[in-house]
């Protein structure tokens, strides 16, 4: 199924160039590997080497930096690891910080960058889950 018809909603957010790269990489991967968890797996590894998650939606990294935003993702799945869930790894503490501060999370001042990394997951965990279309009619 192309990845146009499969886009998650979390992209459906997101700006048209974020759609572009889950999509074309998306729909190569089908190409290799079939239909599946697989493909939604290598899109989202593409999405993540040019966008982090801010709150339920992608946006470009930091200065337009590119490449793994977690160390999961440089390296291949066998090898394991944790997932930075679409938060950049990489990121300066400022940058966290600011995406921290744009989301509203309290105590922020006082975290490290751990700490900030774990926040915003959490935040963005939790926005997702309430831009859902099945949270929202409940």
């Amino acid at each position: 199924m192309p990845g146009r018809e499969e886009l998650p909603s979390t992209l459906e957010r997101s700006s048209k160039e974020a759609q572009r790269t889950w999509i074309k990489a998306h729909d190569s991967a089908v190409e290799s590997y079939g239909e599946g968890e697989r493909a939604h797996r290598t899109a989202f590894g593409a999405l993540k080497h040019t966008h982090e998650k801010v709150g339920d939606h992608w946006e470009r990294k930091e200065g337009g930096r590119k490449g793994p935003s977690d160390p999961r993702s440089a390296r291949p799945r066998q090898q394991g690891g944790r997932s930075g869930e679409g938060v950049d790894e990489q990121a300066s503490k400022a940058h966290l910080y600011e995406l921290a501060r744009r989301l509203g999370v309290e105590g922020r001042s006082r975290m490290s960058k751990a700490e900030l990394l774990d926040a915003l997951r959490k935040e963005n965990r939790s926005r997702t889950r309430s831009s859902r279309p099945s949270a929202r009619s409940r």
